[in-house]
């Protein structure tokens, strides 16, 4: 016995751009290239790749966190990292005016104040710091703990989005860094 809510089809429903909606969320599936290419060419048999794509509407306290754990995620940033990017939001906060920030004992004195169950060295800080330079998120002007910001990465929107490749490799590709003697 068939349930009244059961829905057939004749034909791969999913070989078509395909949108779900979820209770705080809407995920786009999209092939990568043009054709009919989700996982496998129909024509062809050419297996090729899926772009997902997520939307999510968060307040400001979830977009910055959301975003701070995505810069961390892409730039392999260590928890001084993190917490240096944290302090550099911070500070930006509805301050926003110029491509130069402060970023110093006073803003790091400032952030603790504002974050009081925070422990924080100013040495964990600095090697932060270092960490969100060698990322190119920020560079070192020619004033001491004064830095520029890079537009990419820290900017005054409310929005951005975050596209990670995952490419299997193949068989015939060496690990890139390890050398074979």
């Amino acid at each position: 016995m068939t349930d009244s809510k059961t829905v057939r089809f004749k034909e791969n429903p999913f070989l078509e751009a395909l949108t779900v909606n979820k209770k705080d969320k809407r995920i786009n599936v999209n092939p990568i290239s043009a054709d009919r290419e989700v996982l496998v060419n129909q024509v062809t048999g050419e297996i090729k790749g899926t772009l997902v794509t997520t939307f999510r509407s968060v307040d400001d306290a979830k977009f910055v966190k959301l975003f701070t754990q995505n810069i961390a995620l892409t730039f392999d940033l260590k928890s001084a990292g993190i917490k240096a990017f944290n302090i550099l939001m911070f500070t930006l906060q509805d301050r926003f005016k110029t491509d130069t920030v402060t970023l110093d004992k006073f803003a790091l004195e400032e952030f603790i104040t504002n974050h009081p169950n925070l422990k924080l060295s100013e040495s964990t800080f600095l090697r932060g710091l270092r960490e969100l330079e060698t990322a190119q998120i920020i560079a070192k002007t020619m004033r001491r703990g004064v830095y520029f910001i890079n537009p990419s990465f820290v900017f005054n929107g409310d929005r951005i989005a975050f596209t990670t490749i995952i490419e299997r490799k193949k068989n015939n590709e060496k690990d890139l860094g390890v050398c074979a003697e």
